[in-house]
């Protein structure tokens, strides 16, 4: 099967994504050839693409993506060809029109989810699942602070924890940004460049501080994120949107109340089969229940990725980002 795909061939700007025409040799054992459709826009394509977090080169780039099977390898149970189904995680190469990919990294699409969707809630709402019901420990009536509230996973992390009873306090980088995160359900919305943003977290905390703090922002929001935490609150580091937290000494956590510090990754929250199962029912329950939504605030041609690229990392974005095959 032929396919165009993406590769980087050195880490830089947008502009070192490169196409590729390829012919796809039939599936190996335990793999699914994949005629992909759509395929999501997410934070760590920009730092596999930058070299903030290096892949040895050249190197495919692409980590969710929403399809049909065309073949199946041997050993493979429970897909066949015609079969819709999303990939997220585990190996890259997601930015193409078809690829093969292990079948272990594979998840049946229900029928009322569509290719788009799909694409814009595999990996971002399974992040959400394991941020929001297993990283920490909220209860309802909790105070949680999530900054980037407007982003593709803030989005749904408001609407979901707000769902389970927490209130919000979401952080964005403009008036518009802010009114969204409040439509999500966030109780409590400032703009994350607000010099009494801590001072105003704190007041509707009672002057306690936040319990739970998720930052996906990273470098720009860590000192924030330390000044607004309850004593031995937790700050949920999933993200470097603004540049990775570094030189992190231990003597912070102290000094602002004997904190903890977490830095996830859905691989480590999704390793087995039964994890996975679990995690994406989770999701489909709440896409069904109609308390989470999903926003799909732009598409771009697949071929134009380098440029949807430039517009996330400029903070233009708002939701999820999907490209279309």
């Amino acid at each position: 099967m032929k396919a165009r795909q993406a590769f980087i061939a050195a880490h830089g700007g947008p502009e070192v994504i490169q196409w590729q025409d390829v012919d796809l040799p039939a599936p190996g054992p335990g793999e699914v050839l994949m005629d992909i459709r759509a395929v999501g826009l997410n934070y760590i394509d920009t730092y596999h693409r930058s070299g903030l977090y290096p892949l040895p080169l050249p190197a495919a780039i692409g980590s969710e993506a929403a399809g049909v099977v065309v073949a199946v390898g041997d050993g493979v149970t429970g897909f066949a060809p015609g079969d819709r189904v999303g990939h997220c995680g585990g190996t890259r190469g997601d930015y193409a029109t078809a690829r093969l990919v292990p079948a272990k990294e594979l998840f049946d699409l229900p029928p009322d989810i569509d290719f788009v969707t799909a694409a814009a809630v595999l990996l971002k709402g399974c992040t959400t699942e394991f941020l929001a019901e297993r990283a920490a420990t909220l209860i309802a009536g909790d105070h949680a602070l999530v900054h980037a509230a407007a982003g593709g996973v803030g989005q749904l992390l408001v609407q979901w924890l707000s769902t389970n009873g927490i209130n919000v306090i979401a952080t964005a980088g403009s008036e518009a940004k802010l009114d969204i995160a409040l439509q999500c359900g966030a109780t409590h919305a400032f703009l994350t460049h607000d010099p009494d943003l801590v001072a105003k977290v704190r007041a509707v905390t009672g002057g306690t501080g936040v319990p739970v703090i998720y930052d996906g922002v990273g470098a720009a929001t860590w000192d924030i994120s330390l000044k607004c935490a309850a004593r031995r609150g937790l700050i949920v580091s999933y993200g470097n949107a603004s540049g990775a937290v570094t030189g992190v000494a231990l003597g912070q956590l102290t000094a602002h109340g004997s904190l903890f510090v977490t830095r996830p990754t859905m691989g480590d929250y999704y390793t087995t089969p039964e994890e996975r199962a679990a995690g994406i029912s989770r999701v489909w329950a709440m896409l069904r229940s109609g308390n989470v939504k999903v926003t799909v605030g732009q598409t771009f041609a697949l071929a134009h990725a380098a440029e949807a690229h430039r517009a996330i990392e400029a903070r233009e974005t708002v939701g999820s980002t999907v490209l279309v095959a």
